[in-house]
């Protein structure tokens, strides 16, 4: 009798998970869907305010890079001369 109760609850437990995920995987496909098409029926107007908005972030996150890329050169070149100084 316990083993039966056990099993049936692992039993709903895992179709509980199982629906769970394949439900959110049908959602994420739809948004997906949905999205798409709405790119799709953009005017020309519309997709080049995104592709501008998408220019802007991808700039920012180059000088970004770039800010870091010069805080590490700074170390590194720190560094070689405080062992040549040595």
């Amino acid at each position: 009798q316990a083993v039966r109760r056990w099993f049936l609850t692992g039993s709903v437990a895992a179709i509980t998970i199982v629906g769970s995920i394949y439900g959110a995987g049908l959602k994420s496909k739809h948004e997906f869907k949905q999205e798409k098409q709405r790119i799709m029926e953009a005017t020309p107007e519309e997709k080049l305010a995104q592709l501008e908005t998408v220019r802007a972030e991808l700039v920012l996150q180059k000088n970004q890079m770039d800010r870091k890329l010069q805080q590490v050169k700074a170390r590194i070149a720190e560094k070689e001369q405080k062992e040549q100084q040595k």
